[in-house]
């Protein structure tokens, strides 16, 4: 079996990005911490993961700078898992994630999880790549470009 590249050779962000956060654990791990989620028990309970694994994905977050850890905010001897400003800057990954969930994975009239914009109590509208002029760009209306 052929292994892939570690993340420091691979020439493609998108391999690169899979290799930090491609995983189905640390993908939910992100959305938790996106909702609050800071501690190991509230991960371990809320995902039903094994404690292991969820501890080698919180590592693995903590070593990509992902997530930071930070002494319990309540004074407690816990520490707290939170997200960095590399970390946050995943919330369109994981929203675009939800609305393609929301558009493909449900049935009419299904229950599902809804993002709402606190400002507006609205939903928050379907994300959609957009050039310069604000117009919506096709996949066709693109290319990959390698730099050197």
């Amino acid at each position: 079996m052929t292994r892939h590249n570690t993340m420091n050779q691979e020439p493609c962000p998108v391999a690169r990005s899979v290799d930090v956060i491609g995983d189905r654990w640390s993908l939910l791990i992100v959305r938790d911490a996106f909702d609050g989620v800071r501690r190991f028990g509230d991960f371990q309970r809320g995902l039903g993961m094994a404690r292991n694994i969820l501890s080698d994905r919180l590592r693995k977050l903590v070593d990509a700078e992902v997530l930071a850890t930070q002494a319990a905010s309540d004074g407690s001897a816990y520490q707290e898992y939170v997200l960095t400003a590399k970390g946050e800057s995943l919330f369109a990954v994981v929203l675009a994630l939800r609305q393609w969930g929301e558009g493909h994975l449900f049935e009419a009239g299904e229950g599902h999880s809804l993002l709402i914009d606190k400002r507006t109590g609205q939903p928050v509208p379907l994300m959609s790549p957009r050039d310069a002029d604000g117009v919506e760009l096709a996949p066709e209306a693109t290319e990959v470009r390698k730099l050197v």
